[in-house]
């Protein structure tokens, strides 16, 4: 058995997403609560990502591109242009603000933007950590072939290598590009893995995984995907974490832990984020 997940479309104000978790049938895989698929856009001059300051505590947010740039700015100091390859972490534990936008150079072109971005939730005893942000540029994620397949793993263990990128539980995440024919074995030792084709069309088993499909797999550690088409897909994985309540940015094992940082971000009693300071979003209505 497979459960086959369909994202819906997420408007974001500018641009469009594709979210595939939370959904209905299936609300996490291993620590994976949240999944977006950015893109592919193109943006004319003047035009682009502007998500202004906002919140986050008790989960961790996992940002890679495949094309295009975002900056990162937070309530730490850290600003940081993301590009391709790189993977931005940002732990969230008890408290941070962040904003994503574009440099005053990019807006000024015609460009484009295409990636993913996910949320782990955190174990219950790091929910409350003091937050973090860590830059990882793309010559330190490590990059191998597997059975003639262009394969680098992002978070966690598979292939017989380790990326050094930091996780506070059993957490997989690797990203493969496929030319029609080619087949690669599944990563081994993951309690729950699911493959998300970003482009392309897979077949695992006999069931053809389309693009735009998160495919969670029942079996995780016996097959190999085979692709039916050029196919660039993400593996996500890792052991499951227990139940997450999630409300708009706020994800935690306490419900009251929302309802607090609720009142916290509508007081303003969050930090703001160094040197954009002058917007935020306000708390969802109801």
């Amino acid at each position: 058995m497979i459960n086959i997940l369909h994202g819906h479309l997420q408007d974001l104000g500018g641009f469009t997403v594709r979210r595939l978790l939370p959904h209905q049938a299936r609300r996490a895989v291993g620590p994976w609560v949240f999944f977006d698929h950015m893109g592919p856009a193109q943006f004319a001059p003047g035009l682009g990502i502007n998500v202004r300051p906002h919140p986050h505590i008790n989960l961790a947010t996992v940002s890679y591109l495949f094309a295009g740039e975002i900056l990162h700015r937070d309530s730490l100091g850290n600003q940081q242009a993301i590009h391709p390859g790189d993977l931005n972490l940002m732990i969230a534990g008890r408290g941070i603000v962040h904003s994503e936008r574009e440099t005053e150079a990019a807006q000024q072109q015609t460009r484009q933007l295409h990636g993913l971005q996910l949320w782990l939730a955190l174990p219950e005893e790091a929910e409350e950590v003091e937050p973090e942000f860590i830059h990882y540029p793309s010559a330190s994620l490590p990059a191998l072939n597997v059975q003639g397949v262009p394969v680098r793993v992002l978070m966690g263990e598979a292939y017989g290598v380790h990326s050094p990128v930091k996780t506070l539980s059993p957490t997989l995440y690797v990203e493969a590009e496929l030319t029609a024919g080619q087949s690669l074995a599944l990563p081994t030792n993951t309690p729950e893995l699911a493959v998300y084709v970003a482009a392309g069309q897979l077949e695992f088993d006999g069931h053809p995984l389309d693009t735009y499909t998160l495919t969670v797999l029942d079996q995780p550690t016996k097959g190999e995907l085979s692709a039916l088409s050029a196919s660039r897909i993400a593996l996500i994985g890792g052991a499951t974490l227990g139940k997450r309540y999630m409300w708009w940015n706020f994800v935690s094992s306490r419900k009251e832990r929302i309802d607090q940082a609720k009142t916290e971000w509508q007081e303003q009693r969050f930090p703001v984020v160094v040197g954009d300071e002058q917007e935020f979003i306000p708390l969802p209505t109801p």
